[in-house]
């Protein structure tokens, strides 16, 4: 596997190395002692999929502690934009972002550590997409930010009046007023 840094140090893609032939291919998606050797060391707990059609926006979510999840995130199939927002408030990246395209056929993979809001958006006629987490889901702390907020400046690079999005996406607060974490604590 090869671990690529991005312009926020906490994020990072994961590059599995495919072994491929006539057959189909076969791949490591993950190694807890390369993970730790690499990142840092995690206790993924759950895992979750989800399916999406084409110009379907989820996010960006996230849970506030003690339910903050790190997520290890790919697509099985398909093509989607990945987005990871900082939102730690004292953080040097503050209201950065991390754009990566993860797709079935460079399957890679993007961590994003407790502290950032995530979302996607589907690029291909239709996506699966996985996420490990290290934390349980809890409806009582799972908070989001509106995805077009002009303070963080998304470039979702796809014709706005296509994107399908949910009415608590629609609804979710401009990042000045949310719920943000207030340290960059590994909650």
């Amino acid at each position: 596997m090869k671990f690529i840094p991005t312009k926020i140090p906490e994020v990072v893609i994961i590059e599995p190395k495919v072994f491929g032939d006539d057959r189909g291919y076969f791949m490591e998606t993950f190694r807890q002692d390369l993970f730790e050797k690499n990142i840092r060391k995690i206790d993924f707990i759950q895992d979750n999929e989800s399916k999406s059609k084409r110009g379907v926006l989820r996010g960006l979510h996230y849970q506030l502690p003690p339910f903050a999840q790190s997520k290890l995130v790919r697509v099985i199939k398909g093509k989607v934009l990945d987005v990871a927002v900082d939102i730690r408030k004292n953080s040097p990246t503050f209201k950065q972002y991390v754009a990566v395209e993860l797709s079935e056929e460079n399957k890679r993979q993007l961590f994003i550590p407790r502290g950032f809001a995530h979302g996607f958006l589907v690029l291909s006629d239709e996506a699966i997409f996985t996420y490990k987490v290290d934390n349980y889901y809890s409806p009582e702390h799972d908070r989001s930010i509106r995805f077009d907020d002009l303070e963080i400046g998304i470039n979702w690079n796809f014709p706005k009046e296509e994107l399908i999005i949910s009415e608590k996406d629609k609804n979710a607060p401009f990042l000045k007023d949310a719920e943000i974490f207030e340290s960059m604590e590994n909650y």
